[in-house]
């Protein structure tokens, strides 16, 4: 018998395989292993689900190509009928007019600015009242202008109602004795202010880096005139519902002799301290309420709160206009403070375009109610500022120079609605950031929360 050489090709690999063969009986016998050549079941079932997988992906893009080459031509045929109907108003987007909304805004801005102003001249019936009436005339006819033309500016007239409204506030309510109880405001703007007089941290613990603290702030409360008190933020350093009093300077330096007083039950609560912007004032406590637009006032006594709405189209607040540098101070949108005029919210609105506003507040003994008297607008804004205070009914902001000075860079004074920004009165302190700052008029110094250190200094006039 001779050995044979059968080739044969394989299915499964595409490769020759080599086998090996005898003769018998005139034929040729040889071993096959069929495996070697069985069909490939589970590859064929596999690209076959991948083909039909292709296929149904290629019908749903075909169908949605085809769609939208049918409602292209739609979306083309919109668009030209807008472009076409917006082409008469392009020129008031290129030069900067206004529009029918806006001037209806600004229209009832005005006429409750002349009913002001009416009221107003009608009580003093002075030169300057007389003055700003003359002015209110003239921009309403500007305004009624504007209905039938379009050579007025919207923000050019806005700008003007602005100063209206705060010459009209200016002229409201001065107080009669402003110029004799309170000589200290004829003195002009503040000139300088003194290294710290007062360095030490918050009895609480250095770890409470937000907050407020200070001199019981009402000239005339002869019973709490020598309080200190200090209201730490206890939780995430956003909110709390305690303050600690100490009746002498002694006692809050050496942190003994402590009142503890729970405000509300909770930092959740409505009435809840939010951000670092308290001041007590007499014998109550005024704050920012909880995630709101409103100003609290607790009654040490009573142990009852009142509050108020701050006006303003969208007042800030749960951060949206806080007082910031390179960072921001958390929840820092209201600002309470006092001077020897009274007691004064510190904010920004949105329709003020995130400027700071100055509304000052007033309680009611006899009705019990807390009050805004008045408000002015400014044109610094609020974000741009490391922080704020108020004497003598003047609004003093500071900025971030570094990690040991701030500088008091910019005034408004509520009495003439004028602005300066050239100020530059420096301002040290031992950490970078400045939760907290507030005039006291009892004793003319200013009090900084310096993260966790507090901080007193003289201001100089």
């Amino acid at each position: 018998m001779l050995p044979l050489l059968l080739l044969l090709l394989s299915s499964g690999d595409g490769q020759a395989q080599r086998v090996l063969g005898q003769q018998k009986n005139g034929s040729c016998v040889c071993p096959v292993d069929s495996n070697l050549w069985s069909f490939p079941a589970v590859k064929y079932e596999s690209v076959l689900q991948q083909v039909v997988s292709c296929d149904g992906s290629l019908n749903n893009l075909q169908e949605q190509v085809e769609l939208s080459s049918q409602r292209l031509p739609q979306f083309q045929a919109l668009l030209n009928n807008m472009t076409a109907r917006l082409k008469p108003y392009q020129y008031l987007n290129h030069k900067g007019l206004y529009a029918d909304l806006p001037l209806r805004l600004l229209s009832q801005e005005l006429g409750q600015l002349e009913k002001d102003i009416d009221a107003i001249h009608g009580r003093l019936n002075n030169p300057q009242t007389l003055k700003i009436s003359k002015e209110v005339g003239k921009l309403r006819k500007d305004v009624n202008r504007m209905k039938m033309s379009d050579t007025y500016n919207m923000k050019v007239v806005k700008e003007r109602l602005r100063y209206l409204k705060n010459s009209a506030e200016s002229c409201k309510s001065i107080p009669k004795d402003f110029t004799g109880k309170y000589a200290l405001c004829v003195c002009g703007l503040i000139s300088s202010i003194s290294d710290p007089v007062t360095t030490t941290t918050c009895p609480q613990g250095k770890s409470y880096i937000s907050g407020s603290w200070g001199k019981q702030a009402q000239i005339d409360s002869e019973g709490e005139k020598n309080t200190y008190w200090v209201q730490p933020l206890l939780s995430s350093n956003i909110w709390g519902n305690s303050l600690h009093t100490y009746q002498t300077y002694e006692d809050f330096m050496a942190s003994t002799n402590q009142k503890d007083i729970t405000i509300v039950p909770s930092y959740s609560h409505a009435d809840a301290i939010e951000g670092p912007s308290a001041v007590l004032y007499g014998e109550a406590l005024y704050y920012h309420c909880y995630r709101s637009a409103d100003i609290c006032r607790y009654d040490i006594n009573s142990n009852t709160v009142k509050r108020v709405t701050l006006p303003g189209t969208g007042v800030g607040f749960n951060n949206k206009f806080p007082y910031c540098y390179f960072d921001c101070s958390a929840n820092s949108d209201v600002d309470v403070e006092a001077d020897e005029t009274g007691l004064w919210a510190i904010y920004a609105t949105v329709s003020n375009h995130g400027n700071m506003v100055v509304s000052r507040l007033v309680w009611d003994s006899e009705a019990e109610t807390l009050n805004v008297s008045q408000t002015w607008e400014t044109r610094q804004f609020k974000k741009a500022v490391s922080n704020a205070f108020m004497v003598c009914g003047v609004l003093y902001a500071t900025r971030y120079v570094d990690e040991y000075r701030e500088e008091v860079f910019y005034a408004f004074d509520t009495a003439t609605s004028k602005e300066d920004n050239s100020l530059s009165v420096p301002l040290q302190k031992i950490a970078k950031g400045v939760a907290s700052l507030s005039y006291n008029p009892v004793d003319k110094q200013i009090y900084m929360y310096n993260d966790g250190y507090l901080l007193a200094y003289q201001a100089h006039f």
